[in-house]
């Protein structure tokens, strides 16, 4: 089965493996004249800049306005309901920035590819969403499957319940002790489902499966 042909009068193609491609090279001059960090992923644009000074964020405000221009001249405006500021910092000048004539919402949290980013840069809410995802699967596979040998319940917990722990983990690094004691519960929950497991100490039954703690996964990245 095909679509219909339509003709496309704007905006880029969805599905397509042409449509990206050209819609990377339609935003390709967004920085030019930026003077802040500017981080591009499809459709996704974030400004950065370190602003100590009312001088800064007035700065910061401007490269707002060569985006405003950009967005002017080609006809691809931002969604400014959908645009937020993050105020990082204790002594952050909490500058109020506008775009499109409208002042920007500002946030305290933030979901960036599926991460969970936090104005105080501690990764908790990241982890307790990352415990609850995992708890989740882990319970589906409970209730859904009845063999609980070794051959089965370990597989399933490497391919759709570990993965939620480690997402992305490079990023979100959870170093605080009371985090990374919830990711571990997981672990252990895990590998207590496991017929002929459950009578083990974890520290051995991570060993018998071939397992690293979190923790001592974590641990390997700072080293």
């Amino acid at each position: 089965m095909f679509s219909e042909w339509r003709e496309v009068n704007s905006g880029v193609p969805q599905r397509s493996v042409l449509g990206p491609v050209l819609f990377n090279i339609f935003i390709n001059n967004l920085e030019k004249g930026v003077n802040s960090e500017v981080a591009k992923f499809a459709d996704d644009t974030k400004l950065l800049k370190i602003v100590k000074t009312q001088p800064d964020c007035k700065e910061l405000q401007k490269d707002l306005s060569k985006l405003d221009d950009w967005a002017t001249k080609w006809q691809m405006k931002f969604n400014v309901d959908k645009c937020k500021v993050m105020h990082i910092g204790k002594h952050n000048p909490n500058y109020t920035y506008t775009m499109m004539g409208s002042k920007l919402a500002v946030t305290t949290q933030e979901r960036d590819l599926g991460v969970i980013v936090d104005c105080s840069l501690k990764p908790s809410t990241q982890c307790a969403a990352a415990v609850k995802k995992a708890n989740g699967m882990l319970g589906i596979i409970k209730k859904g499957i009845d063999n609980r040998t070794e051959n089965i319940i370990f597989p399933l917990y490497k391919s759709m319940v570990r993965p939620h722990l480690e997402y992305c983990v490079q990023m979100w690094s959870p170093h605080l002790k009371k985090d990374l004691l919830e990711l571990e519960k997981v672990q252990k929950r895990a590998t207590k489902m496991i017929r002929g497991m459950e009578w083990f100490p974890y520290e051995e039954r991570i060993i018998r499966l071939g397992l690293f703690s979190l923790e001592d996964t974590a641990k390997r990245r700072y080293d």
